[in-house]
């Protein structure tokens, strides 16, 4: 069993939750995911990005945002109570290396908080990291402080301008790929159509870009085949072959048009759970 020891929400509907999981604590590397489950009777697996971790206090730190039956259930818990199941960690662990330029690494949403432990990771091998964070308002804003603890510049970007700057990522995103020193490698993690339009920005300029893809996913080994997606013509199965992938080779429209299968059942058994409280 994985005690919960802390939950907060960090913005509507994007809840924090640290868990004690020694083993995964200590085993964990930057990019790695888990899968969940909430408890014994309700029996849908989640996969979900590990935020943070601490090897020797033997936690990690899940961000999640409640859309569906399960990751809804999941916010109901609270301080002390138990989850059955964390697989992990899963995935291969984000590629780090070492430039002598910059590394621009843009999060949006929720998606900010997977980029974390890639920013700890990226200032530990000795680089200099110019986080860009972008949600649509100030009030969705997520890890902000935590960036400025460890990034060497941090970005602000608002849809309404309600917080730092005004406007989509890719805007001071492209100021940095045409400035004096472009980055040598930009990772982006958020929203499809995000990462979509940030790997657009970069590859005109030539820039290597990472992607964590995000696609449904069921048990996170490579056997279901839920989680496919097309990178650079062929169908690559996103828990064994990545999260990470070649950001100009992925097949976006494809990957969208997938993800969005499930997109109305996901709603009503959203509701139904919060209506039932059944979950």
């Amino acid at each position: 069993m994985f005690t919960i020891l802390e939950k907060r929400e960090l913005s509507p509907g994007v809840f924090y939750m640290k868990l004690t999981a020694p083993e995964i604590a200590r085993n964990r590397k930057a990019g790695q995911f888990i899968i969940v489950q909430v408890d014994d009777n309700y029996g849908e697996r989640v996969p979900l990005t590990i935020a943070d971790a601490h090897a020797d206090e033997g936690w990690i730190a899940l961000v999640f945002q409640a859309v569906g039956a399960t990751t809804y259930a999941l916010s109901q818990k609270k301080a002390g109570d138990v989850l059955p199941v964390l697989l992990g960690p899963l995935g291969n662990p984000s590629a780090i290396r070492t430039y002598d330029k910059p590394v621009v690494v843009v999060g949006g949403g929720f998606g900010v908080a997977p980029c974390y432990p890639i920013v700890q990771a990226l200032k530990a091998a000795g680089n200099k990291v110019i986080m860009i964070i972008g949600a649509r308002n100030k009030d969705l804003l997520i890890f902000v402080d935590e960036m400025k603890s460890v990034a060497d510049e941090v970005v602000i970007m608002t849809d309404d301008g309600s917080a730092g700057r005004k406007g989509l990522v890719t805007v001071p995103l492209e100021e940095l790929c045409t400035s004096e020193t472009p980055p040598a490698e930009v990772i982006a993690i958020g929203p499809p159509i995000m990462m979509k339009f940030a790997c657009k920005t970069t590859e005109q300029y030539n820039i290597p870009t990472t992607v964590s893809l995000n696609t449904i996913m069921i048990d996170g080994t490579g056997m279901c085949g839920g989680c496919r997606a097309r990178v650079g013509g062929e169908t690559k199965f996103v828990c064994v072959d990545g999260p990470d992938f070649d950001g100009h080779k992925v097949d976006w429209d494809n990957m969208m048009m997938r993800m969005g299968t499930f997109k109305s059942k996901e709603a009503e058994a959203f509701h139904k759970c919060k209506l039932e409280s059944a979950c």
